[in-house]
């Protein structure tokens, strides 16, 4: 198999195990009430993304996220050439993932909505949007894209660090999606009550696809003026650029340091 195609279809893949698990907790604690605490949703992203990394890492670069891509590149950790292919990648693989949840809660999505008198399409129907997409509202888009921008910075910062090897020191790549996955679990419990902490663009802007689609219509681009292409889009994009412009900086002041791309597949 080409190995372009063995890079998209992990990519894909990857990003599928993530998006289809992270969505699937958030989706069960609001239909079923069964993981009421968000430390429990952000634990399942966590081990979701640990699962995904390990899973596709001998093919590609297991990104699953648009943010981390562009940082990888200004890092010059990955090849400029192959950023399209892997923001298809994931937006294809979260796509499906939503999808499939979809088609697997729809009976229960119904019978929710039944029950609380919810009208898909209407901004009641947001509660159950929430599934798929993610929302800031009641908090203006400003302090939402500092929360996302924020978070975005520290979990590339996180992965950098994580994936970072100098001369002489012991290999970690091994244990690095665990220290990856660690780090998204605590910054999803430190901003999901602000954004849901999507630090994602394929995450969020996929599955709110999927949403309109579904009937949710409106309630699945619910603010004006585009403010979730600000807050879910941009910021995350921004937060990581900036971050990568600092590892490049650290890299330079440290002469010692020496880049070895292990976590990327070249």
């Amino acid at each position: 198999m080409h190995s372009s195609l063995k890079e998209f279809l992990g990519e894909a893949a990857g990003t599928f195990i993530l998006v289809f698990l992270g969505c699937g907790a958030v989706a069960v604690s609001i239909l079923f009430d069964w993981l009421p605490h968000i430390a429990a949703i952000a634990a399942v992203w966590g081990v979701a993304v640990v699962m995904a990394i390990y899973a596709v890492r001998p093919v590609c670069g297991a990104h699953f996220n648009p943010a981390v891509s562009i940082a990888m590149t200004i890092a010059g950790r990955f090849q400029k050439r192959k950023l399209l292919l892997y923001f298809i990648a994931q937006l294809f693989g979260a796509m499906a993932a939503a999808l499939v949840l979809y088609a697997v809660l729809n009976d229960p999505i119904r019978g929710y909505e039944a029950a609380h008198h919810i009208f898909r399409g209407t901004p009641a129907s947001v509660t159950t949007a929430r599934m798929f997409g993610e929302f800031y509202a009641p908090y203006p888009a400003l302090p939402a894209m500092l929360a996302e921008g924020t978070g975005t910075f520290l979990l590339t910062a996180g992965i950098f660090m994580a994936t970072h090897e100098q001369p002489g020191k012991k290999n970690r790549s091994k244990w690095a999606p665990v220290a990856i996955g660690a780090v998204l679990t605590l910054l999803i419990v430190l901003f999901a009550s602000i954004t849901q902490a999507g630090f994602n663009p394929a995450r969020d802007f996929g599955p709110r696809l999927v949403a309109y689609f579904a009937g949710w219509r409106g309630a699945a681009f619910p603010v004006p003026a585009g403010g979730f292409c600000w807050v879910y889009i941009l910021a995350p994009f921004a937060g990581a650029t900036l971050a990568a412009l600092l590892y490049n900086y650290y890299l330079k002041r440290s002469p010692r340091a020496e880049l070895k791309i292990r976590y990327e597949n070249e």
